[in-house]
């Protein structure tokens, strides 16, 4: 089951997808309850899109799940929020959230590639430990390409998540700005201009800057033959965070892009999830009401 929710950042009216593990549901009443409870407001709609095949589903409410943010490449509509993904996802016992960011699919706002928009991330954390069925000691985030940005503040910001993927991530954004001269009239106009003229405001998006700070495990994903983000953004993090002796697991695709064909991506997600559960404690059930 799947809904593309509103919810509230910065004052903004921003928008995401929240799936449920596969074979599980919650009225769409109650969901929405509980995110216009969290806010005072009344003005925030849901909409189903999506809904599990399996016949006799269970309430989602039975136990305390895992959490698994995923935050989205790209800009705008350049890059959305994959919803196969998010069903991918879902196959491995996981609530999914994906903030689509703000200024995209009718939220309000502008998108920064990691300014202002961080907040998206971080107020979908927020709303997410308030909901009774999500257990707040065992939420992850996973950040692809451009997401690796938004994933790194999270985990900086809130030390209590539990582990963090980067999937084909960006590290160094003033390289992506060098390598991607398709993508260099973007960034001057997001972020103010180019690395010469505003060097502070990308190292302040650029993960490897802030590795110190990631107090979390780390895995990252990172195929050979990437020509968007190249392979060196995701070594050079994996060296970094060797360095400072961080707990880093690399699994580098030989000969693989920024996308993966769909057989090999499936066995990714497989090792991941066998990775972030390394990290997880087991399920509880939620207290009785």
């Amino acid at each position: 089951m799947m809904f593309h929710i509103t919810y509230i950042s910065d004052g903004l009216k921003v928008k995401g997808y929240l799936c449920l593990p596969h074979g599980f549901e919650l009225p769409m009443s109650d969901l929405q309850t509980w995110i216009e409870s969290h806010y005072s407001s009344t003005e925030l709609p849901i909409t189903q899109i999506a809904s599990s095949i399996k016949p006799n589903k269970q309430d989602i409410r039975v136990q305390k799940w895992p959490v698994l943010i995923y935050c989205r490449g790209g800009i705008g509509r350049v890059g959305s929020v994959k919803t196969h993904w998010l069903e991918q996802f879902a196959n491995y016992g996981h609530i999914i959230f994906a903030p689509s960011y703000r200024g995209t699919e009718g939220g309000e706002g502008r998108d920064e590639f990691g300014g202002q928009d961080q907040e998206d991330v971080l107020a979908g954390y927020r709303l997410l430990t308030s909901l009774p069925f999500v257990d707040a000691n065992r939420i992850s985030v996973m950040g692809f390409s451009r997401g690796s940005i938004n994933a790194t503040l999270t985990v900086v910001n809130q030390p209590q998540v539990n582990s963090c993927i980067f999937w084909s991530g960006v590290s160094d954004l003033a390289q992506t700005y060098d390598e991607r001269i398709d993508l260099r009239k973007m960034l001057k106009r997001v972020i103010g201009g180019s690395p010469m003229k505003t060097p502070d405001s990308y190292v302040a998006r650029s993960p490897i800057a802030m590795a110190e700070q990631i107090h979390c495990p780390v895995l990252v994903i990172h195929g050979t033959g990437d020509n968007q983000v190249n392979f060196s953004h995701g070594l050079q993090m994996r060296n970094k965070l060797q360095e400072l002796g961080a707990d880093v697991t690399f699994h580098p695709y030989e000969g693989l892009g920024h996308h993966f064909p769909t057989d090999i991506h499936n066995r990714a997600i497989e090792r991941m999830y066998s990775w972030i559960n390394q990290f997880s404690t087991s399920p509880h059930f939620a207290d009785e009401p």
